[in-house]
């Protein structure tokens, strides 16, 4: 990564399904912020279901009113310059269903990981506090089929890119945030 210009500050939430990422993200996105400066949400889940529908209305009702929201399901980069200047905190949940989101629209591994590091590039020029929210899913079972061995592959490969870049870093089991870095 490029030699940092602003005051940015990266911080990723990383654990299992369902281990309370998502409320720790908020937490964490909190401190150091005045309770006036701008925030954003950015969403990257798509409602292509009921369950996720219910889940993203669940995730709204956990904010404060004082949060803008963006579902930005593909383009992270795009919406980090074009948007993120106007914010002083945001969060970002989740960097796995973005990957998900790019596999199943034909994304290619090597330009998922280059748009990561685009996109880290383009978080890194903003005076803003970025919590990054994704999956660790490299402590379960090697999964059958390839193509979910190879999801697994570039989901671990996302994540040591935004763990390399981060400020801190933490692990998230059971609703406890473990701090990594």
């Amino acid at each position: 990564m490029a030699p940092r210009k602003t005051e940015s500050h990266l911080v990723l939430v990383v654990g299992g399904a369902s281990s309370g990422k998502s409320e720790v993200a908020l937490q964490l996105a909190s401190q150091g912020i005045t309770n006036n400066a701008p925030r954003a949400f950015v969403a990257t889940g798509e409602r292509l279901d009921e369950e996720m529908a219910m889940k993203i209305a669940r995730h709204r009702q956990s904010r404060s009113s004082d949060w803008s929201t963006a579902e930005v399901p593909l383009e992270l980069a795009a919406w980090s310059k074009r948007y993120g200047q106007r914010y002083r905190t945001i969060v970002i949940d989740c960097l796995t269903m973005w990957l998900s989101n790019r596999w199943r629209h034909g994304s290619k591994e090597q330009e998922i990981l280059q748009d990561g590091r685009t996109f880290l590039t383009a978080l890194r020029v903003l005076e803003a506090r970025t919590v990054i929210v994704s999956n660790e899913l490299g402590m379960g079972l090697v999964p059958g089929e390839a193509d979910s061995r190879r999801f697994r592959e570039v989901a671990g490969a996302l994540n040591r890119l935004v763990a390399k870049e981060a400020d801190e870093a933490y692990f998230v089991v059971s609703g406890i945030p473990l701090r990594l870095k």
